[in-house]
């Protein structure tokens, strides 16, 4: 054969269906490496977002905690308080009650303090009477008016004896001299 019959002798082809094949193949390949590049692709992103939920969902709840500690404090303080307030209002009951002793006893110990400078000026009176000292008596008694006095005196006898009381002693010694 030379070389002018091969030239002209054709040449048995091979199918292009071979070539193609492998085209097809290989773009199918390509095809799925995308689209699995592309699936890890949303995995990892799905991932991230989960991740990144969970994140939001634990600043959630512990923001909800924190919220609920603070209601649970407030909560307590409204209780301190209500109980300050009853605790304040008892001792201020205790503390008028305590002015009203005060003011009894003062009460009390002025009427004490005037019935023992009017029973000073009773026992004046009545030795200046048992002496027969009238004027002195007199001036006395004036004086005891003068203060205020007489109804200081006494009018309950202080011993279980026949005599008479402070008080009816001083209007028997006044009728007598006036």
């Amino acid at each position: 054969m030379s070389p002018q019959e091969s030239e002209s002798t054709p040449r048995p082809r091979r199918p292009r269906t071979n070539h193609r094949r492998s085209s097809v193949l290989v773009y199918l390949v390509i095809l799925f490496a995308v689209a699995f590049l592309l699936l890890l692709w949303a995995y990892f992103q799905q991932q991230r977002a989960n991740t990144e939920s969970t994140d939001a969902l634990k600043q959630s709840a512990s923001a909800v905690q924190s919220i609920q500690n603070l209601i649970d404090e407030n909560a307590a303080l409204r209780e301190e308080n209500q109980a300050l307030k009853e605790q304040m209002e008892t001792m201020e009951a205790a503390a008028e009650e305590a002015r009203k002793a005060i003011s009894a006893a003062q009460a009390h110990a002025e009427g004490q303090e005037a019935s023992i400078m009017a029973m000073d000026y009773f026992w004046q009176i009545d030795e200046a009477y048992v002496r027969q000292r009238y004027n002195l008596c007199r001036q006395l008694i004036q004086e005891l008016k003068d203060v205020g006095l007489e109804e200081a005196l006494p009018g309950s006898k202080a011993t279980d004896n026949d005599r008479y009381s402070p008080l009816e002693r001083y209007n028997e010694i006044y009728n007598a001299l006036y």
